[in-house]
């Protein structure tokens, strides 16, 4: 690590704005980097109200929540005060929702994105990070596995605007005064604060863990997963690492031992959870189906993912076990991108 790194990374000497950070992967990236020393600002304008998700995190002298829109000039001037690095995690997340408020999404995920990394410029921040998406990949061949070279085909609305934010990073080279990287994440799992049952396995664990009957839509197709603290240490080990390995860089974000089909994931819930019934369907509607290769993370980055799908099942179940969510039926919309609330 070179000297420079070393002066501007000290974790103390950072304050990090999360921008959409009260959600899902949000809050375990907020609690991680304040364990570690940073100081955490977290822009949110709480879209799933969610906002007892954060509660635990206020409680931190050097947390801070600011309710405001990425896309409002005077709310995200007033975030970037004295911030030395960003995150930009805000959106409308998955297919499901941005299908269902095409206007919204539009305003959301590319006019607001676009607002926020435009606005970035000329105020001393050394990392932005952008959260974008493996699903950008859409459909690949069977025999292939997507590295971050590997052409994109965005088949949904919600991988095409994150291709063109990518773009729009991409294209700045030469033009602005920070480090942007962007990491491009596989499907996440996992407990979290702000927890989602709206995610294959989280969805899939807790329906055959109540003994629904679940229907799993073309069983055979791929996906790559990632627990919510795995990306919570790779934003981190962005941050920590020096620029000349980040800059302009993209990275797969997630475990090639974590490439899973649908049915594999059923399969590894039903060891633990016998006797359910799973009924199949094919031809769905959404065709992705996608292999991912990481190896760019473990070699550039020496990043490599700790947890498992085994083990994000394994705590699912015990949660359940503990009554830590007997309330999703009560509380839909906090529990998973279902829509969205004004305020």
């Amino acid at each position: 690590m070179s000297k420079t790194c070393k002066k501007h990374c000290n974790p103390h000497d950072r304050q990090v704005l999360l921008v959409g950070g009260a959600g899902y992967i949000g809050c375990p990236v907020a609690s991680l980097l304040l364990e570690s020393g940073y100081k955490v600002r977290n822009l949110d304008l709480l879209t799933y109200a969610h906002q007892n998700a954060v509660m635990g995190q206020m409680l931190s002298p050097d947390y801070k929540f600011q309710f405001g829109d990425m896309g409002c000039p005077k709310a995200l001037n007033e975030a970037l005060n004295g911030i030395t690095d960003v995150v930009l995690l805000a959106g409308l997340v998955g297919d499901p929702i941005t299908k269902q408020l095409p206007d919204e999404s539009h305003q959301i995920n590319d006019i607001a994105v676009k607002h926020c990394l435009e606005n970035l410029n000329g105020r001393g921040i050394r990392n932005v990070i952008f959260v974008s998406t493996c699903s950008n990949y859409g459909k690949i061949d069977e025999n292939e596995i997507a590295d971050e070279s590997h052409a994109l085909e965005p088949l949904s609305a919600y991988a095409r605007s994150k291709v063109e934010a990518e773009k729009l990073i991409l294209s700045s080279k030469g033009k602005i005064d920070f480090h942007p990287t962007i990491l491009r994440f596989a499907t996440a799992f996992g407990m979290a604060p702000r927890m989602r049952f709206d995610l294959t396995v989280n969805e899939f664990t807790r329906d055959l863990y109540l003994d629904k009957e679940l229907l799993v839509f073309d069983a055979e197709t791929w996906r790559p997963y990632c627990h919510v603290k795995d990306f919570a240490r790779l934003i981190r080990k962005v941050l920590q690492s020096d620029t000349a390995k980040t800059s302009f860089e993209v990275f797969n974000a997630g475990s090639n031992d974590n490439n899973f089909t649908k049915q594999g994931i059923v399969d590894l819930i039903c060891d633990r959870l016998p006797g359910r019934t799973i009924k199949y369907q094919k031809n769905s509607a959404d065709p992705r189906n996608y292999r991912v290769d990481f190896s760019k993370l473990n070699n550039q980055l020496d990043f490599h993912c700790k947890y498992s799908v085994a083990d994000g099942v394994d705590e699912l179940i015990t949660g359940m076990e503990e009554h830590l969510f007997d309330d999703v039926e009560a509380r839909k919309l906090y529990y998973g991108n279902y829509g969205i609330v004004a305020h």
